[in-house]
């Protein structure tokens, strides 16, 4: 497959670049050269030959500061910076850089493909043939390992407003146009929703081509995980994706999930350095055999479910595993839930909701639940506290021990508010004068009513 996009920003910086040199050798810049002498044909007796070189890849380093800072510069050497196959085309071209980082070999990228394009040239004219031939070399490099699976899914309930958005290296999720060479199945729109549908292309490289495949499969899984906590949790992927090993035939690849996305998360561009944040930290700190993992995929499995009233139960069973050990009986769910969840002016609103919630998942097992809007907002509101929750926690937001801290939250705000110290001084005072009025009534009177009622006029 071939990025539009990159290769759209590349020509389009290649051509300024051409005009700047060319430029330069306008206003009086000379292009060095080299004398190379040509071996004479054997036995042959007449003058060696000698021909001049121009040393083109020498006066476009000298001139990299400016060129680097030409419109469109930035934009290239971002994209190269992502692109899967930067180190492979810096080692045909020479030019591999050991422990670089991607930036630096961006630049290296840059210098290479404009060596490339205007090789042994001394006018600096952009050439479409070789243009298209320099292009066609970067984008071979990225298919030259047969050992290279790709695999290609198709994702709805999501839009972003870049062609392209590279989470990682190896993985990007783009608009179906952004890319040439898809297979026909993850192109086409037809069977998407009105919004029309993503891709997300994955490539790995594997000694063994299907713990390639099985390993994609848990990328994009956790591709999904990642996405639904960023957002609302409607985002799914495609029950079908595409494979290909090196540069073979695509093959179908179930990947067994499903579910219908309910609206669309959108990812602005100011927002996509945190969404791949956000994908590397739910990646490392997914939770595994405990509570919190149970809870996670019961999540997961309500975010797939056709019916949002099946899913009311998947995500009140997940809070229960969170915040009721004790059983469903002890009834502490939806205390707990508005603790941690809500204000303290709001937390009697959220205990209702719950609490209509739960009554609603009885109705639901019972056959009487009636289907209307403001149940299936109910039964959103409950998925949107649970995803909070869980995406706070594995973030580290919020401690693991959701019952303690929430408990915590409520004792708290059970104690009685504190005074001020003039306050505190004035009620310690007056404990003072009640003690003593007390001892001296019962001196006088003894434990008479009389006593009480001298006790009374003297406080």
């Amino acid at each position: 497959m071939r990025s539009l996009q990159l290769q759209a920003a590349l020509s389009d910086y290649l051509e300024l670049a051409a005009s700047h040199l060319h430029a330069e050798v306008a206003g009086g810049a000379e292009v060095p050269f080299e004398i190379e002498q040509h071996s004479r044909r054997r036995r042959s007796s007449g003058p060696s030959l000698y021909c001049y070189r121009p040393l083109t890849e020498e006066f476009i380093a000298e001139r990299m500061p400016a060129l680097g800072g030409l419109a469109g510069y930035t934009e290239a050497s971002e994209l190269l910076a992502s692109f899967d196959g930067l180190g492979r085309y810096l080692a045909a071209r020479g030019r591999e850089l050991p422990r670089a980082t991607p930036r630096a070999e961006a630049a290296a990228a840059v210098l290479a493909l404009l060596c490339d394009v205007f090789a042994e040239q001394s006018d600096f004219e952009l050439v479409p043939a070789r243009l298209s031939a320099a292009l066609d070399r970067l984008e071979s490099a990225a298919l030259s390992s047969t050992s290279e699976v790709t695999l290609v899914a198709t994702l709805e309930g999501l839009t972003i407003t870049s062609p392209e958005l590279a989470l990682t290296k190896g993985l990007t999720i783009a608009q179906p146009h952004a890319l040439a060479g898809l297979p026909a199945g993850a192109a086409s729109t037809l069977d998407a929703g009105a919004g029309g549908h993503l891709v997300v292309v994955l490539a790995a490289e594997e000694d063994e081509p299907r713990d390639a495949l099985a390993r994609g499969g848990e990328i994009l899984h956790e591709l999904l995980r990642a996405l639904r906590l960023f957002g609302d949790g409607r985002v799914t992927l495609g029950v079908l994706a595409w494979a290909r090993i090196g540069e073979g035939p695509w093959s179908p690849f179930a990947l067994g999930t499903g579910g219908r996305p309910h609206g669309m998360l959108l990812v602005t561009p100011e927002q996509e350095d945190e969404l791949r944040a956000f994908c590397n930290l739910v990646s490392r700190r997914a939770p595994d055999g405990n509570e919190l993992a149970w809870a996670l995929r019961r999540f997961e499995l309500g975010c797939e479910r056709q019916d949002p009233y099946e899913a009311l139960s998947d995500n009140l069973l997940a809070l229960r595993a969170l915040l009721e050990p004790e059983g469903p009986t002890s009834a502490l769910l939806a205390r707990r839930l508005a603790a941690l969840c809500a204000t303290p002016e709001g937390r009697l609103d959220l205990d209702e909701r719950i609490s209509q919630a739960l009554a609603l998942e009885h109705a639901v097992m019972a056959g009487t639940a009636m289907a209307h809007a403001g149940a299936e907002a109910l039964a959103r509101d409950v998925a949107d506290h649970l995803r909070a929750l869980l995406r706070d926690v594995i973030c580290g937001h919020l401690d693991g021990d959701l019952v303690a801290l929430a408990e915590e939250i409520l004792r708290e705000s059970e104690q009685p508010p504190e005074l001020s110290p003039e306050l505190a001084i004035g009620h310690a005072g007056a404990a003072v004068r009640a003690v003593a009025a007390q001892e001296l009534s019962e001196e006088i009177f003894g434990d008479s009513g009389e006593a009480q009622e001298v006790l009374d006029v003297f406080i």
